[in-house]
């Protein structure tokens, strides 16, 4: 599927729910499908700054597409970056820095995040495209 494509069915997904109390559950329910992280790299250099809760993200270039794993200590945070990583794993990296995120407006995640978790949001998309822009300088 085409990251546009993994967009469109979150915002079919969260537009199911009535309330920001189902659409919590049901990123909760998403961290836990979230592809951990190995042990070995739950480490400071894994860990995304900006986030108030622990975020390790690890990414490993596979047949020109990257895929992610992570994990965290909070279970909002972990959901979050099970969306993230839903919509990014398995991309190639110019992809994944071309694409926006216009999706977590749509389905008004943001505006229902307290502010140190936007940002902790932001950062969490800015390191996914900082290991796409790496790996994309590795592939030129």
């Amino acid at each position: 599927m085409t990251i546009s494509e993994i967009k469109e069915e979150i915002i079919d997904e969260f537009a199911m729910f009535d309330d920001w109390e189902e659409r919590y559950q049901y990123m909760i329910d998403l961290g836990k499908t979230l592809p951990l992280i190995d042990e070995k790299y739950k480490t400071d250099d894994h860990i995304i700054k900006g986030c108030q809760s622990k975020v390790w993200v690890h990414a490993e270039l596979k047949d020109d597409k990257i895929e992610f794993t992570a994990d965290s200590d909070a279970i909002i945070t972990k959901g979050i970056i099970a969306i993230l990583i839903r919509v990014f794993s398995n991309q190639h990296p110019k992809d994944i820095i071309e694409a926006d995120t216009d999706f977590i407006d749509q389905i008004g995640l943001k505006e229902h995040l307290s502010p140190t978790r936007a940002n902790g949001l932001v950062s969490m998309i800015k390191q996914l495209k900082m290991y796409a822009i790496a790996y994309q300088t590795q592939l030129n």
